[in-house]
């Protein structure tokens, strides 16, 4: 059941869209930056200056999730080829052929959204091609079931249908979750599932969902730092992300990028 504290009042979804629109205007400018011979970190620093230019804070920094015991050290998780997620900026230099994701949340006025995207570096292969668009497309087939009187369940079953279409797979230990007054609440939303199962979708749910997809197995290895995910058999992994306000039509996109 949808707990009453996952419904999101008439004024607080109007502060998560203004939240969103900005959220999506700096992974905008962010993927802009991308190309061959920059650092993962100058990505960081870039997205943490333009959310404090905006008057906003960046939701990742310093942010210690359930479990863990120290804090994340950046704005945005940046994560290269057989990177999962959580990756975390520093000296690397980005090559031409990497694909690297970035993912970032933003505090507008008390209240959190998340985004995520994969983006090529200069010219890739076709697989990686494939991977990237893969990825996006089951993001748009997971929003496109996302309405009231649907289940989480449904969300993760037309998502991994689409994943599989491709011959790809979805990490099964990392997937969506609520969104809005903190970074990740409840309903834990899978990137597999079968229809009707799970948590009731009802109007004014804000949810994040995030397609996390691997060209080889589903299999993941936490690397030392605590935080990067990483493919078991090194091969890459893409993700892509939006928050989305559950309608009794279709799903809101709050965190569309133009």
């Amino acid at each position: 059941m949808a707990s009453k504290g996952m419904i999101k009042t008439a004024e607080e979804i109007v502060i998560l869209r203004e939240g969103g629109r900005r959220l999506a205007r700096i992974l905008s400018a962010v993927r802009d930056a991308i190309k061959p011979g920059v650092t993962t970190g100058e990505l960081d620093r870039l997205t943490e200056k333009l959310m404090r230019e905006g008057g906003d804070e960046p939701a990742f920094l310093h942010y210690t999730p359930e479990g863990m015991n120290i804090a994340y050290p950046g704005t945005l998780c940046v994560s290269v080829n057989d990177e999962i997620v959580h990756g975390i900026g520093g000296n690397r230099v980005l090559k031409d052929g990497d694909i690297v994701s970035i993912d970032s949340g933003l505090k507008h006025k008390g209240l959190f959204t998340d985004s995520a995207l994969t983006i090529p570096v200069g010219k890739v292969d076709a697989s990686a091609q494939k991977l990237i668009m893969a990825t996006e497309g089951a993001l748009i087939a997971g929003i496109s079931v996302a309405r009231a009187g649907n289940t989480t369940g449904d969300i993760g079953y037309e998502i991994e249908k689409y994943v599989k279409s491709y011959g790809l797979v979805v990490v099964e230990e990392l997937g969506g979750h609520g969104v809005g007054y903190s970074q990740h609440e409840d309903p834990h939303i899978s990137n597999y599932g079968e229809k009707g199962q799970g948590v009731k979708l009802k109007p004014g749910m804000v949810i994040a969902l995030e397609p996390i997809v691997n060209e080889g197995t589903r299999y993941i290895k936490l690397m030392p730092d605590g935080y990067t995910y990483v493919t078991k058999d090194h091969k890459r992994s893409a993700h892509f992300e939006h928050t989305i306000l559950i309608t009794d039509g279709d799903a809101e996109i709050l965190t569309k990028r133009g």
